[in-house]
């Protein structure tokens, strides 16, 4: 049966980007919304209409009732059969698994990622197409506008679907399958990991790891895994069960929000290795004995010794990096004698890379690493990684990194975020210092000489395509940057993104702390773009 839409144009404020559509859930409760942007999922995207639809999300509030309303919606719309994760949890890696396992003709996530879940909080969805990845722009692109024209959608009459029971059930003349997407990615990581020489890392008595699941979607597929898998101690795995609201937490694994971890990792008798993930899986935080390892790093340190990874044993084809992460990758792409991609930020640009075999390995400095085994981001895999690393080299996490800096020196980074500003006002900052750019090249600050300044623009070497105004990068003949960039992650506001960076060869040098370093970088940073001036902000809300 084909409904009226009560509201027919609900998203000329906000076109889905890669990161799909993330509004408060009372947004997406109102009448039509959430249909709104599906049926316009069915209309731009012909090959799902007899086709196969992965479905699922983080398990955050609005989650169960959002898949019911999209499997009537896919039976009206004549798709043949959607696979669901059991109890409608999937996180992103492991819904990227299942399009590609079994090839479907392209999923819906539900998740809002790191962003707090519950009644009066976010909800969002996006569409993965048939390789596993984000949908391109033009897809996003014809789905938005599809949003603006629609004045009716499709949908069925039928009782709930049982999705917490594992089987085929059916719905109008579709296939609804709950399918256990834990078992299929233990067995990717089998594929990919010593699980063996983790395991006796484990029951060596002499290593003890935490995994802050945060509440979220990681819990049941880390718990398996470590404990039940890999044997680590029961307990291990902490807010280990999804709820709703996250347990009234932010599922942002970062130094500001993984409070419970962090104290766990320091002070008298520390644990050896802590990691968290968030809301949807995609993210990974990485710690040792008092020390944290920034996502820039991370990437780098994996891609350095990938070599003792058996997923991985041939060596790497190449590596990819956002613009506004860290240059240690790219050290470690030079001495590998492999190219090192700076993209833009957004999984999209990586699924090319990837698809084209030109790389193996990337990540972004927002805790997101991944490889070739899907087209996502993949939290728990960076833990694996990092697990089966300190099983073969036999050393704590802080040794191999410090050993990783004085072999490629060392990136000093910080990201300094101001969250939920005026837009216009971000508007105007960035539009003011684009406006400056050209003039800065060869000008001195703060004893740094600038070397270039650009906002940052980037051509696929796959597809061609261009994409522009990425973000304002300043860079210095030392090695040194400031990269100026707003978030579109938020759902109140705008978030003004101030990445630094300076770079240290000298490894005698290489022991100074991080805040000492950077704090001309930082004040240059906020000088540079009036940032108090503009926004009334002494510093930013989050430092990482």
């Amino acid at each position: 049966m084909e409904i009226e839409l009560i509201q027919s144009h609900p998203f000329t404020d906000q076109r889905p980007g890669t990161s799909g559509l993330r509004k408060k859930v009372k947004v997406f409760q109102q009448a039509g919304y959430l249909e709104n942007f599906v049926q316009s999922i069915f209309d731009t995207q012909p090959e799902l209409i007899g086709g196969v639809l992965a479905l699922g999300g983080d398990g955050r509030y609005y989650n169960r009732q959002a898949i019911q309303i999209i499997l009537r919606m896919a039976a009206a719309n004549g798709v043949a059969k959607v696979l669901v994760g059991q109890g409608g949890i999937l996180s992103t890696p492991a819904a990227s698994q299942v399009i590609r396992r079994y090839q479907t003709q392209g999923g819906i996530i539900l998740s809002a990622s790191h962003n707090p879940g519950g009644p009066d909080e976010d909800f969002g969805i996006k569409f993965n197409t048939a390789n596993g990845g984000p949908a391109a722009e033009k897809v996003t692109e014809a789905i938005f506008n599809r949003t603006r024209e629609i004045s009716s959608y499709k949908t069925v009459q039928a009782d709930d679907v049982d999705i917490d029971q594992l089987g085929s059930y059916p719905l109008g003349n579709m296939t609804v399958e709950v399918i256990d997407s834990i078992s299929l990615y233990v067995e990717l990581m089998r594929e990919l990991f010593n699980f063996e020489a983790i395991h006796q890392l484990f029951n060596s008595g002499l290593f003890r790891l935490r995994f802050d699941a945060m509440h979220a979607v990681t819990g049941p597929y880390a718990t398996e895994i470590l404990e039940t898998i890999l044997g680590a101690a029961p307990g291990t795995v902490i807010n280990g069960k999804p709820l709703e609201d996250f347990g009234g937490g932010h599922p942002d694994p970062n130094l500001s929000h993984a409070h419970e971890l962090l104290e766990l990792t320091q002070g008298f008798d520390p644990v050896d290795f802590g990691a968290a993930s968030d809301g949807d899986g995609d993210r990974n935080m990485i710690l040792g004995r008092n020390f944290f390892v920034t996502p820039s790093d991370s990437l780098a340190v994996l891609a350095a010794n990938a070599h003792l990874i058996p997923g991985y044993r041939n060596g790497i084809t190449g590596i990819a990096r956002s613009m506004p992460t860290s240059q240690a990758a790219d050290k470690v792409a030079e001495e590998l004698g492999i190219e090192c991609y700076e993209t833009p930020t957004g999984w999209k640009f990586f699924g090319n890379l990837l698809d084209a075999g030109k790389i193996s390995i990337c990540g972004e400095e927002s805790f997101g690493t991944g490889s070739d085994h899907v087209r996502e981001k993949d939290g728990l895999w960076a833990v694996l990684f990092w697990l089966n690393l300190l099983a073969v080299r036999q050393q704590p996490v802080a040794r191999i990194v410090h050993d990783h800096w004085r072999r490629f020196g060392r990136n000093y980074y910080t990201r300094h975020d101001y969250e939920g500003i005026d837009a216009a006002i971000a508007m105007e900052l960035m539009n003011d210092l684009r406006y400056r750019l050209a003039d800065l090249p060869g000008v001195e600050m703060a004893g740094r000489t600038v070397d270039y300044a650009d906002d940052f623009a980037y051509t696929d070497p796959v597809d061609g395509s261009v994409s522009e105004n990425q973000g304002i990068r300043i860079g210095f003949t030392d090695g040194s940057r400031i990269v100026y960039r707003l978030s579109g992650t938020g759902t109140v506001g705008a978030t003004l993104r101030v990445y630094l960076e300076a770079f240290e060869p000298d490894p005698d040098k290489q022991d100074r702390n991080t805040a000492e370093v950077m704090a001309p970088l930082v004040q240059l940073a906020g000088d540079l773009a009036q940032i108090e001036q503009r926004t009334g902000r002494s510093e930013a809300d989050v430092v990482t």
